[in-house]
């Protein structure tokens, strides 16, 4: 009965503490400003933004307050009682970058060069035992390609990859990716540069951008 209005999109955001060589994560201040950010520029019909989290900068030890956070959004989006659409969109730091970069993939192999943040250092470990061989990769449902294209199209300095490292960026995204398929949501990880690289304000105007393409193209 009547027209349709816009998709349901909820996007739950993460960001990261410090780590060693890095004292202030970029990801961090992003995540604790992006609501109040959001609130002043507002966002299209049918997209929220969800939670927004920052975890610790640590892979096993850290990974139950991770299924916490990623359950959260189960319980969220079944209290809504709606069919709409769940992303968790995860931030994380490279520190050598200068441009943003859209990540396809995680793979199932933690080799950490140096500890986490609770200690922790593995050498070519599978992240996940059961799903077998560290070489397995488990790819974003997000059309990624769609998404580069509009950041690209607003003048961002954008690429697309196809490797997370082996650190806790990708240590969290091949865990959320599972989970996602799990649930039936979707899952992206996304690299920034240093605040040094790239500024703070055009960080900000970045993220808002891509929730809003993959809004668009989810």
């Amino acid at each position: 009965m009547g027209s349709e209005g816009p998709k349901a999109i909820t996007i739950h955001v993460t960001g990261f503490k410090k780590f060693l060589g890095v004292s202030e994560n970029p990801t961090e201040k992003i995540a604790n400003n992006l609501k109040s950010y959001v609130e002043k520029r507002g966002l299209p019909s049918g997209l929220t933004l969800g939670s927004c989290t920052v975890l610790e900068t640590a892979g096993d030890g850290a990974r139950s307050k991770l299924y916490q956070v990623l359950e959260s959004s189960v319980a969220v989006a079944g209290d809504k009682n709606n069919n709409g659409t769940v992303v968790w969109l995860h931030l994380g730091v490279n520190s050598g970058a200068t441009k943003f970069a859209i990540e396809r993939q995680a793979v199932n192999e933690a080799h950490f060069r140096c500890p986490d943040e609770l200690g922790w250092q593995p050498q070519r470990l599978p992240i996940v035992v059961e799903d077998g061989s560290i070489s397995k990769a488990k790819e974003t449902s997000c059309s990624t390609e769609s998404i580069f294209k509009l950041l690209k199209q607003r003048g961002f300095d954008v690429v697309q990859s196809d490797d997370a490292g082996r650190f806790v960026c990708n240590y969290v995204y091949y865990h959320s990716l599972r989970f996602a398929e799990q649930k039936g949501h979707k899952s992206l990880f996304v690299h920034v540069p240093l605040f040094s690289k790239i500024n703070e304000d055009t960080q900000m105007q970045f993220v808002v951008s891509l929730l809003e393409a993959i809004a668009a193209t989810c």
